[in-house]
């Protein structure tokens, strides 16, 4: 294999699939990057067993063929090459070595046996369906910060993407939660969705599929089965194993008969949030809210740090109610919401509060309170 390709484009392409790339590996064959050329353009994919990323650009081939090499080595390099610089790529064959040459600098790398490199995207995938760039990201933002990071409830560890019915009419919608706070986003059901499976997709997917769609302006392309979900736009596909588990009915954790309503402006509510925190003791971080007609008092002690309250303006004519939350989530929750005012479903301070954005009645959270 030898091959010339812009430096540029070659960094872009490093960068997108290094990132899959595990920095340490028991497999050593998964510490490298597959490079496959041929018809006027380079193949680099990468994959740590449960997620396999393939990216195309344009290259001048002089001789095609296929070799690999340690992907963040090779990543580092060609981020360190002047800008502007023709990279040559020279490897392949029964060659054991990588040769990569720009300007007066030469590197050579090892290369492991192509043969060892695995494939994890080669099943057929019978559900496609396409989202706009914006729907997507839309779904990851707005629920992702509700994946449960606990690697024993392993089903919490993603989010769930499901077809469904609201209103009576097909929705797509996507749930993430932790046990402690709930994110439910939905949109109108795309073309070819509504017989497909419930799937949960992995949070370290979820999470490469997010830096790639800051990206991109065109629709994407989901095909999924039971077991694997991919994502292909532009230069790219993202192929994923899906979470083997039961995702909770969590239709039963969204409470319906939470009487007490509350409407807030989000951002001085989150800043005053923010604000009082700061007195709050470091591992709970627990805000107390005490609202009463027409006020909201926000409050936080601390045995060491003393106290902090502040009084917001609300909208609420109900009983008088004191709950408390651990404000990180809180913040988590009206950081996602788009509209001018948040509008907070209480029923008591031992129940789930269901938090709203008054702006986007498909999203909806719901958040455990806490002793304070």
């Amino acid at each position: 294999m030898k091959l010339t390709i812009d430096r540029t484009a070659l960094l872009k392409c490093l960068t997108h699939v290094q990132s899959v790339v595990e920095r340490r590996n028991t497999i050593p064959i998964l510490s490298n990057v597959l490079i496959s050329a041929g018809d006027g353009h380079i193949g680099l994919t990468a994959t740590d067993m449960d997620i396999d990323i393939v990216e195309r650009a344009v290259a001048s081939v002089e001789v095609p063929g296929s070799t690999t090499a340690p992907a963040h080595t090779l990543y580092d390099i060609v981020r360190k090459l002047p800008d502007g610089s023709e990279v040559e790529l020279d490897g392949g064959g029964d060659k054991e070595r990588v040769r990569v040459r720009a300007g007066r600098s030469t590197f050579t790398l090892p290369a492991l046996p192509v043969a060892d490199f695995p494939a994890i995207s080669g099943d057929s995938l019978p559900h496609s369906f396409e989202l706009t760039a914006t729907e997507l990201k839309r779904l990851i933002d707005r629920t992702k910060f509700a994946i449960s990071t606990e690697e024993t409830r392993y089903y919490l560890n993603g989010i769930y993407v499901h077809a469904t019915r609201m209103d009576d009419r097909p929705v797509l919608r996507a749930v993430a939660t932790d046990g402690h706070r709930l994110a439910r986003v939905e949109q109108e059901c795309p073309d070819g969705a509504t017989g497909m499976p419930g799937v949960i997709v992995p949070r370290k997917t979820v999470q490469e599929l997010r830096k790639l769609l800051d990206e991109v302006d065109q629709p994407v392309a989901i095909s999924l089965s039971e077991t694997r979900i991919r994502f292909a736009f532009g230069a790219v596909v993202l192929t994923s194993k899906l979470i083997d588990g039961t995702f909770p009915d969590y239709e039963r954790v969204i409470p319906t008969g939470n009487d007490k309503v509350m409407e807030v402006s989000v951002k001085p509510f989150s800043a005053a949030v923010d604000r009082v925190a700061t007195i709050s003791t470091e591992k709970s971080r627990a805000v107390k809210l005490a609202v009463q007609r027409g006020t909201l008092t926000l409050s936080a002690t601390s045995p060491d740090a003393g106290s902090a309250t502040e009084e917001l303006e609300a909208v609420y004519t109900g009983p008088s109610i004191e709950i408390g939350f651990n404000s990180r989530y809180l913040l988590d929750i009206t950081q996602q919401i788009e509209g001018d005012e948040a509008k907070f479903m209480m029923a008591d301070a031992a129940a789930p509060t269901v938090i709203y954005d008054a702006a986007d009645p498909e999203a909806v959270f719901v958040l455990m309170p806490m002793r304070v």
